[in-house]
């Protein structure tokens, strides 16, 4: 990965005065609500083949009560200008800076994205092109990254998508190497990355490096699954088909995982199931960071222990300590999530008693599939329908985890309790009745199993109840603070679950 250098220059700290103001009203600006400081780090220059604008690729530290993080802020930079008859673009405007330059916010400027295409690095089998580049157009509702259509960006002329991603974190990202990994092996229902820029920058403990933005191929006419599957909802129809095939498709892509990334025993560590994740659906509806209110103190990594749990956990050598370890980490994960829950939502608590009783059953499970390199983050939301098949997207995982974290190996069921999820969100957006949703369960873990011969069925069936709960749980949570009128959608799918 070449690196490009990140250092500071005199106008970044005006530039990130300028922002100040403006951060707020971005959707993945990550200290909303809190009294953040922001500071420049430094940047990155860029040259416009054009030399319509300065291009500078801004890094600035966030720090608030919930945090540090690092953004990516592409600018441009105009000069002053007193005629009327050059107007900027509202939705890209910035600000001015007492000089009178003119900063637009560069991801949907095309004097950013063919300086971008210029530098970036491609791959030889398909380089792309700054001198064809058509109008860009910036999708809307994307709430941790930025990502902007562009015609003509990629080879031949076609069209590609760039991601800029806006929380950065140390480490190559894995939605620019999974895809890249995937591809290697031949697996094609993931757009091909095309082109990728990296930097190195300043951290507290020195320099490091990581991705800025990806370029991926286009998929012409293709629709969001969570989109689709809330339309077909709504006119009464049956997912079936479509959830059968999106099963066969989501089962593949666990076994292209294990074979374009292998994992080594040492990295088969448990993966918590944190309370922070979240929530299964689109991605318009995730939340961008913890709430920094959770009475909890709840943050990422943090254990929050049931009061009682310690008195009910089996003696070592007990009959009911026969599970194997990865059993018992998954049981007491899953009670720990309950009890976090359970303390911000109410309605939680009747469901005490049959949570052990499940937790009990995992404990003792002994078999459980090896860890692989997942998704981390599958719902109806990453992925798209075209060309008459189905597409995974967005593999970098919860962009505030530490990168360690989002790719750490994990059980592939996970990923398809998350997509199962997803469907109870989908009913509930098109007013489907339950037949709706357990059909379109039903025929996801059809075309999974059909494509997954080495799963035991009785394993497997407490295994993906386990992780569906973990995840309904989360729901309840984020519903309860967020969107009390939905909160009813998880509760139903934990009262179903623990049925």
């Amino acid at each position: 990965m070449s690196d490009r250098q990140v250092s500071h220059e005199p106008r970044d700290d005006a530039l990130a005065a300028l922002l100040g103001p403006w951060l707020p009203h971005r959707r993945w600006f990550p200290a909303k609500g809190t009294d953040a400081r922001v500071s420049a780090l430094g940047g990155t220059s860029l040259a416009d083949p054009q030399a319509e604008a300065d291009v500078r690729v801004l890094l600035l530290r966030v720090e608030s009560g919930s945090g540090e993080s690092v953004l990516q802020v592409p600018l441009t930079l105009r000069p002053a200008v007193d005629s009327p008859d050059a107007p900027d673009d509202p939705a890209l405007l910035v600000g001015t800076l007492p000089d009178g330059t003119r900063v637009r916010d560069g991801a949907g400027d095309p004097a950013f994205l063919r300086a971008w295409l210029a530098d970036a690095e491609s791959d030889p089998d398909s380089p792309v092109r700054s001198d064809q580049l058509g109008d860009p157009r910036v999708i809307s509702g994307e709430q941790s990254n930025t990502s902007v259509i562009l015609p003509g960006a990629g080879p031949g002329g076609r069209t590609a998508m760039l991601k800029v991603f806006r929380g950065l974190s140390a480490g190559e990202n894995p939605d620019v190497d999974v895809p890249r990994a995937l591809a290697r092996v031949g697996w094609e229902h993931v757009p091909r990355p095309l082109a990728w820029m990296s930097a190195r920058w300043p951290d507290r403990q020195g320099v490091v490096h990581g991705h800025l933005e990806v370029l991926s191929a286009f998929v012409p006419g293709a629709q969001d699954g969570f989109e689709l599957a809330c339309e077909v909802a709504g006119r009464g129809e049956s997912f079936a088909d479509l959830s059968r095939e999106l099963g066969e498709v989501i089962a593949q892509m666990h076994v292209a995982l294990a074979k374009a990334l292998p994992v080594d025993d040492d990295d088969d560590a448990t993966r918590d199931l944190d309370p922070t994740d979240a929530p299964p659906h689109s991605r318009a509806h995730s939340p961008a960071h913890p709430d920094p209110s959770d009475p909890t103190g709840v943050g990422p990594g943090t254990t929050v222990r049931d009061p009682e749990l310690d008195a009910e956990a089996p003696e070592h050598g007990s009959a009911a300590e026969h599970g194997s370890p990865a059993a018992h980490d998954l049981a007491r994960s899953l009670t720990e999530r309950y009890a976090w829950a359970a303390g911000i939502v109410p309605q939680l608590a009747e469901y005490r008693e049959a949570v052990h009783s499940l937790a009990d059953r995992v404990r003792i499970l002994t078999g459980l599939p090896d860890r692989q390199r997942v998704h981390g983050d599958l719902h109806l939301g990453q992925v798209l329908r075209g060309d008459d098949t189905w597409y995974v997207l967005d593999f970098e995982g919860e962009p505030l985890r530490p990168m360690s974290e989002r790719t750490r190996p994990d059980q592939p069921l996970r990923d398809a309790a998350g997509m199962l999820r997803s469907f109870d969100y989908a009913a509930a957006v098109g007013s489907a009745p339950d037949a709706w949703t357990r059909v379109a369960r039903e025929a996801f873990w059809a075309g999974y199993t059909a494509e997954s011969s080495a799963l035991d069925p009785a394993l497997a069936a407490v295994l993906l109840r386990t992780l569906e709960l973990d995840k309904a749980l989360y729901e309840a949570v984020y519903e309860a603070r967020n969107r009390p009128d939905w909160l009813p959608i998880p509760l139903h799918g934990i009262e179903r679950l623990l049925a």
